[in-house]
Formats: C-alpha cells, sequence, structure tokens
C-alpha cells in the first residue's frame, strides 16, 4: 500500500485555455505586500528588542539584566514575559481580526479584506513609531495584528485564485518570498538605525511598516476582484466574471474554467454556515490539514529564528551588531530558497519539497544543539569559530524551511479548500497559524532560558513528526485546477476510506 498518491492526471484543467498574463502577475505583485508587511513585523521584531535604548526605554528591567546582571545564565538574559508580550500581542489580534475577515472576504470580497488588512497595519505603524509609553506600543502592535489578519486571510485566497493552475505553486509562494523580503528589509533596516546616535533608530524601524503598508493599502483600490469571487456574489449573472476571466487568463476561450466556478458556486449556495460544514466528513481531510499544516509551520522553529535570532546570536556572545548582521545573513538565506521553491515547486511537487526540507531542518537543529550544548556555558560565550559554525547550521536550517514549510505552509492550505467552505477553510488556517507563533513567541525566551541547548532538540523532534504526517496523509495537488481538488482526497490511500462516498454522493445531488 502506497504511502501517498502523486497525482498525475490533470482532469479537466488540460482543457483550460489561457496564459500567464501580465495582468495577473501585477496583481498578484500587489497583493503580495501582504506578504511584506507580514515578514517586516517578523523581522523588525527581534531587531528592536535588542536595541538598548529600546530596552532602555521601555523594558527597563530586562536591560538592567543584560547589561548589569554577572550571575544570571545567558539562557535567561531575555525572558521577559513582558518583553515577549510586545512580539507575540499581534498574533492574539491577528487570531481574533481572522474570524472577522472571515465573514468580508465571503460576503464582500477577497479585495475588501485585503484594503481593511493594509489601512489597519498602516495606522499601527504610524502609532508604534510614534509611541511614548509601552500603552501606545501594545495598542499599535494589536493594530498591526488586525492588519496581518486580514491580509493573511485574504492574501493567499486572491493569490491561488487568480492563478492558472500549472502556475499556482509559483504564484502562491510569492506570498512566502515577499514575507522574505519584508523580513529582509526589516533586518537591514534594523542593522542600520541601531548604529544611530541619539538612541532614537528604533523609531524609524517601527515606522518604515509604513512603506508596505501604504503601498498595499494604495494598491488594493486598484486590484481586480478574483473571477471566483465575482460568481460567488454575483447571483446568475455571470458577464462580469466571464469578462474577468477573459483578461487574466488572456484569452476569450474559457468556458470550461467558467463551468467549474459556476458548478462550485451552485454548491456553495447551499452552504449557509460555512465554519459548521467544514466540520462534516465529506471535508474531514482539508480540516485536517486546515490545523496541522499551521500548526506544523510554527513547531518548526522558525519562529525561534525569525523573532529572536539577533537575541539568539547575542546569547552565544556576538555583539550588537554582529547579532544584527547575522540576521541579515539568514534572511537573505530564506529569501534565496524560497525563489527556489518558486521555481520547482510546479515541477517537483509540494511533497517533495515537504519532504526534503524536513529532512534538512532536522539534520542542522540536531547539530545546532549539539555544538551549542557542548560549547556554550551559563557564562561567557563561545569561540568565533564555532559561532560561525552555529551561524551556517542556522543558515542551513532556514534554507531547509525556505523551500519547504515555509510557503508551503501557506500555499497547500489556500489551494485545497473547495469553494464553498473556502473562506472558513483558510480563517482557520491562519487563526492555527497565529495561535501557536503566539505561543511560540510567548514561551520561548523562558524555554530558552529552562531548556537551554535542548530547544533545538524539541523542536527536531516536531519536524520528525510532521515529515512523517506529510509523506502518509498529503496527497500531491501540483498541477490540479483549484475547483477540481476533491479529486486527489478521493484517490489518496487513506483519505478515499473517509470521503470517497461522500464526495460522489455531494456530486450527485449536485447535478
Amino acid at each position: 500500500m502506497a504511502a501517498g498518491l502523486a497525482i498525475t492526471s490533470r482532469g479537466k484543467g488540460e482543457d483550460y485555455s489561457g496564459r500567464m498574463t501580465i495582468y495577473v502577475i501585477l496583481s498578484c505583485m500587489i497583493a503580495a505586500m501582504g506578504g511584506i508587511i507580514f515578514g517586516y513585523d517578523i523581522g523588525i521584531s527581534g531587531g528592536v528588542t535588542l536595541m538598548e535604548p529600546f530596552l532602555k526605554k521601555f523594558f527597563p528591567k530586562v536591560y538592567t539584566k543584560m547589561k548589569e546582571d554577572t550571575k544570571i545564565s545567558n539562557y535567561c538574559k531575555f525572558d521577559s514575559q513582558l518583553l515577549t508580550s510586545f512580539t507575540s500581542s499581534l498574533y492574539i489580534a491577528g487570531l481574533v481580526a481572522s474570524f472577522f475577515a472571515n465573514p468580508v472576504t465571503r460576503t464582500f470580497g477577497r479585495k475588501p479584506s485585503i484594503l481593511i488588512g493594509g489601512a489597519s497595519f498602516l495606522a499601527g505603524s504610524a502609532l508604534n513609531g510614534a509611541a511614548l509609553n509601552l500603552y501606545m506600543l501594545i495598542f499599535g502592535r494589536i493594530l498591526l495584528g488586525v492588519g496581518v489578519g486580514f491580509a493573511n486571510q485574504s492574501v493567499p485566497l486572491y493569490l491561488s485564485e487568480m492563478a492558472p493552475p500549472r502556475y499556482r505553486g509559483a504564484i502562491n509562494n510569492g506570498f512566502q518570498f515577499s514575507v522574505g523580503i519584508g523580513a529582509l528589509s526589516a533586518n537591514l533596516i534594523n542593522y542600520g538605525t541601531e548604529k544611530i546616535k541619539g538612541g532614537w533608530g528604533w523609531r524609524i524601524s517601527l515606522a518604515m511598516a509604513a512603506v508596505p503598508a501604504s503601498i498595499l493599502t494604495l494598491g488594493a483600490f486598484f486590484l481586480p476582484e478574483t473571477p471566483n469571487s465575482l460568481i460567488q456574489r454575483g447571483g446568475e449573472n455571470h458577464h462580469r466574471a466571464k469578462l474577468m476571466l477573459q483578461r487574466v487568463r488572456g484569452t476569450h476561450d474559457v468556458q470550461a474554467e467558467l463551468d467549474d466556478l459556476i458548478e462550485a458556486n451552485s454548491i456553495s449556495k447551499t452552504v449557509h454556515h460555512p465554519l459548521a460544514k467544514i466540520t462534516h466528513r465529506k471535508y474531514r481531510p482539508q480540516l485536517v490539514m486546515a490545523i496541522f499544516i499551521p500548526f506544523f509551520q510554527q513547531v518548526t522553529g522558525i519562529n525561534v529564528i525569525a523573532f529572536y535570532a539577533p537575541i539568539l546570536f547575542r546569547t552565544i556572545g556576538l555583539g550588537e551588531s554582529a547579532s544584527l548582521l547575522s540576521a541579515i545573513m539568514t534572511g537573505v538565506v530564506g529569501l534565496v530558497t524560497t525563489f527556489i521553491s518558486m521555481l520547482v515547486v510546479d515541477k517537483l511537487g509540494r511533497r517533495v519539497l515537504f519532504t526534503a526540507g524536513g529532512i534538512q531542518m532536522f539534520v542542522s537543529q540536531v547539530f545546532v544543539g549539539g555544538v551549542i550544548a557542548a560549547k556554550l556555558g551559563d557564562h561567557g560565550g563561545v569561540s568565533n569559530g564555532y559561532a560561525i559554525v552555529v551561524l551556517v547550521l542556522i543558515g542551513i536550517y532556514v534554507a531547509g524551511f525556505g523551500w519547504s514549510w515555509g510557503p508551503l505552509g501557506w500555499l497547500v492550505p489556500s489551494e485545497i479548500f473547495p469553494l464553498e467552505i473556502r473562506s472558513a477553510g483558510q480563517s482557520i488556517t491562519v487563526a492555527v497559524n497565529f495561535l501557536f507563533t503566539f505561543i511560540v513567541a510567548q514561551t520561548f525566551l523562558s524555554m530558552l532560558c529552562h531548556f537551554k541547548a535542548g530547544i533545538f532538540f524539541f523542536f527536531g523532534g516536531w519536524v520528525v513528526v510532521m515529515t512523517v504526517f506529510v509523506y502518509l496523509f498529503l496527497p500531491e495537488t501540483k498541477n490540479m485546477p483549484i475547483e477540481k481538488m476533491e479529486r486527489v482526497w478521493r484517490e489518496h490511500w487513506f483519505w478515499k476510506r473517509i470521503v470517497g462516498e461522500d464526495v460522489e454522493d455531494s456530486k450527485i445531488e449536485a447535478s
């Protein structure tokens, strides 16, 4: 019995006409700014929490512990629930916002959700840059969280629905590529602003988030709505949707794809409570993936690197500037490997990249944990040679994430849901992602203090579990039209036992 089934037939999608158009590329570039604001925040948080003027103003106890307490362990210098609340408060706000984004995206379209996300993030960045006290800082983070919640709920859906089936992986992976651009930009800005005399460089770092947020907000006014959403909200008149489909596919011959969209919409209209509907048996595989994929994406330990890379490098003995520079280097690695994933994901498929990336992450985490356990005590640092070894190993780990769980953690959930539960399914994906991002962000510094080097073995163990999970339970989805995706579950060795008959019955009822 095979562990998974690679779908080699493309079914009805082979009959779809069209090509990759400039119109689609430009629209998706603007929408992918939602990834840049997400990545910028991830990158900026870890950098500013390392800046001494920022710590002195908002977290004086952490600053005193770092500078003056000679007895405290290396692993515990930054252990502060208040400090981690600065990072993690965004994700609780994003978690709540994602459920408000669900009805907005479903009822009013993908475009309004993107607009709300950009505007909220813009307001939050302005408030953070002007923050005079901790209350302004945290409230700004909450507004940023609302922005990220709406953007992460709507942008991956927008990208998947606009893209032609055979290019969907590359287009959707552009979201994670944008996250990488945002994180790298933040690390570069942090490296520059840390050197500003006067101690106000952190304000520039936080306020510069307004740049991608402004582009996203203004660009959202000019974005076209997806044909899927136009059909979903257009009643029986599908003329606008057909014109849009002709425009984004660059051909007048779009009837086959339009018919599939109309069929999917007719099924979706029978669903009045999608969050309740998604719990039904025939949607069981999608629900499992909506929960487990974002959960696994967070327990890879990537946010340990993304949020706290400068702090982690400071822990092993690097200076402030060297720590920020090291974070830039890992950001470049992540960006390059995500771009590689964009190029190969529609050729090699999702399962190959998931598996190869998982093995790479596990091996590198074990070696990082081993080196730190052997060479870093509670006081002092490691030699420059071993610090470079740790940096290289972390780069290998980031590369593994960059072409596997990073982009695919957003791609796969956005492409597997039928139209009737698509917005609800994406809300669950985003909510689970934010929930466990919050948990990891809030607990990591405390876990580092207590687990010490064992933290890397902890996350490495989860990487083993998730790699086995994907190998056994995730069917290949490359090149399958998004409105025909139920076929991959009916033909999978495990899921066909659960959904095979239900899916066939639903088709009979719909015909």
